[in-house]
């Protein structure tokens, strides 16, 4: 017996010698600079548009408006205060005098990889979010070289190297598609193009210098209240978790592609480091085991209007009273966000972004071909 024992754990060593060892990730960077949409937005919009982004945003952390498209913290902010940076600047804002020298966040809401047409509700999209970041770190030289004392400010030139460059877009390309009534085949081909967007915005920055980083791949989009209400009528469009197939399909097939291009960005810089985290997974598991993770709505609304079950109309955004045929509506959040997922049919609560931001962390959702760990290999 004592053989047989012996010969099983010696099995076993040999069996897991071959599995990918997960850790927890060590974030030691000087630096951040933030390419992306509404999930990792800090006030680029707000501040660049004005957008008329209500106050209730930021109530439950910040205790005032933030800037953010949630009621507290961002996936980002939590990422941040793991790396013991500064929350992120945006890059618009110009009130209050920002302090840049950890960073710099161009993320805005409502942005896509697509470049922005006449019709888009947002200029800022992937390319001209790129050119402001050149133009940042042209602008930042240029002043460091006459006035070394704005490195109080201003992040020093090594930074640039030694940064984190960090990417969480294209989210809003296949939402918008979708309701441009493209067909899903449309919407399927569509993605092609977004990769070589991306995979040549991010040749451009390590072609600058750039060497680390952070790819966030998209949430599954149809789980989202919004898309719901819109798409999931037929009950026919719905999966078990009550999400709508097509657009959970769409952003299956964008994660495929987008963790081709950055083993393909790999093979093509050898001096980069790369991971890809599979943001997907990390809420598709929230949603489908929302109590377990201590949850009591998967997919209604904490600031919304109509109730159960997902208190939610497009009508009446989170803190806006409008007159509803012929009744004054008010879309409020609801007494408890940490109770649910949502936060206005869009976005998620700050508890379930620091829920993802904790399962990031853990390493058990981040492939990193340069160090050899890639947890979930096809």
């Amino acid at each position: 017996m004592a053989s047989l024992y012996i010969h099983s754990l010696l099995k076993l060593a040999f069996l897991c010698s071959f599995l990918p060892i997960i850790t927890p990730l060590s974030l030691n960077y000087p630096a951040v600079f933030n390419f992306g949409d509404s999930n990792s937005d800090t006030g680029g919009l707000v501040a660049g548009k004005a957008f008329p982004l209500t106050r209730l945003n930021g109530q439950t952390y910040f205790h005032e408006f933030s800037g953010r498209f949630c009621d507290g913290r961002l996936i980002i902010d939590f990422l941040m205060e793991a790396m013991e940076l500064p929350y992120m600047n945006p890059y618009l804002e110009s009130v209050g005098s920002p302090s840049f020298q950890t960073g710099c966040n161009f993320a805005t809401g409502g942005a896509t990889i697509q470049p922005a047409n006449a019709a888009s509700t947002n200029p800022f999209s992937f390319n001209l979010q790129l050119s402001q970041f050149f133009r940042f770190k042209n602008r930042v030289l240029t002043l460091l070289s006459k006035d070394k004392e704005l490195e109080k400010y201003l992040p020093p030139e090594d930074y640039f190297k030694k940064a984190l460059y960090t990417f969480d877009i294209g989210q809003n390309d296949l939402d918008g598609a979708f309701y441009w009534s493209a067909s899903e085949k449309q919407v399927l081909d569509l993605v092609s193009k977004l990769m070589s967007d991306l995979n040549q915005g991010m040749k451009r920055l390590y072609d600058a210098g750039a060497r680390n980083f952070w790819v966030h791949n998209t949430g599954p989009l149809g789980c989202l209240p919004r898309i719901i209400a819109t798409f999931g009528k037929n009950r026919s469009n719905l999966d078990e978790q009550g999400c709508v197939v097509s657009h959970n399909r769409a952003a299956t097939v964008f994660n495929q592609k987008l963790r081709d291009i950055c083993l393909q960005f790999l093979a093509q810089s050898p001096e980069a480091n790369i991971t890809y985290v599979d943001i997907y997974s990390i809420k598709l598991n929230l949603i489908s085991n929302y109590s377990l993770h201590g949850f009591q709505q998967p997919s209604m609304a904490c600031c919304g209007y109509g109730g159960p079950p997902l208190n939610f109309d497009s009508q009446i955004p989170c803190g806006v009273t409008k007159d509803l045929n012929g009744t004054t509506a008010t879309a409020n959040p609801c007494n408890n966000t940490a109770e649910y997922i949502n936060w206005d049919g869009n976005h998620y609560t700050e508890a379930a972004n620091r829920f993802v931001a904790d399962q990031i962390l853990t390493g058990n959702y981040s492939d990193s071909p340069h160090l050899g760990t890639s947890p979930f290999v096809n």
